[in-house]
């Protein structure tokens, strides 16, 4: 898939996935996609946990409410590092995972998968600390981001963006 044609399909999706497996070759390639992204004195502070164990899966469905993880064949976290680069004034771990979770959507959407970024709700009732804990990574790193991925069962589409000129200028903020 060309790549303004994966920026175009790329959605949230909350629907039901297909039972098969992700195959792990597809994995690894959606998730080199992240590894790949910019990063803030290349401290490449972002990392990431592929789970496609199936009881692991489970116990990610039971800690993140609602049915968007349940059913998905597999799952990537994405963790930061806050302490990656040496200048401790200033932190990009935030850009940094930012870039590479969008990498990874937008390699999961080239190759036919659906996705949703989850991370407002792992900040609450210490489910990012209980996804860490159950995937053994240590505790001076943060887990920023859940990614339940499969090929979706349902048909689903981007919502509508607003037109460019609402969003976008030349030269002035808001300039004709």
């Amino acid at each position: 898939m060309e790549l303004f044609e994966a920026i175009g399909l790329r959605h949230s999706y909350r629907g039901k996935f297909e039972s098969r497996a992700v195959p792990r070759d597809d994995l690894r390639r959606i998730v080199q996609a992240g590894l790949q992204a910019p990063s803030g004195y290349n401290a490449q502070s972002t990392s990431f946990v592929i789970v496609d164990e199936p009881a692991l899966l489970a116990a990610l469905s039971e800690i993140v409410p609602g049915d968007v993880v349940r059913g998905a064949p597999a799952a990537i976290v994405c963790v930061m590092d806050p302490h990656a680069t040496k200048d401790k004034e200033l932190c990009f771990g935030i850009e940094d995972y930012a870039a590479a979770v969008e990498n990874v959507l937008l390699a999961a959407t080239a190759l036919g998968y659906a996705s949703v970024w989850i991370d407002g709700v792992l900040r609450r009732d210490g489910r990012a600390a209980r996804i860490a804990a159950l995937l053994g990574i240590p505790g001076e790193l943060e887990v920023r981001v859940l990614l339940p991925m499969g090929a979706p069962a349902e048909e689903r589409s981007q919502r509508e963006k607003k037109p460019f000129g609402e969003r976008a200028w030349f030269n002035r903020y808001r300039a004709s």
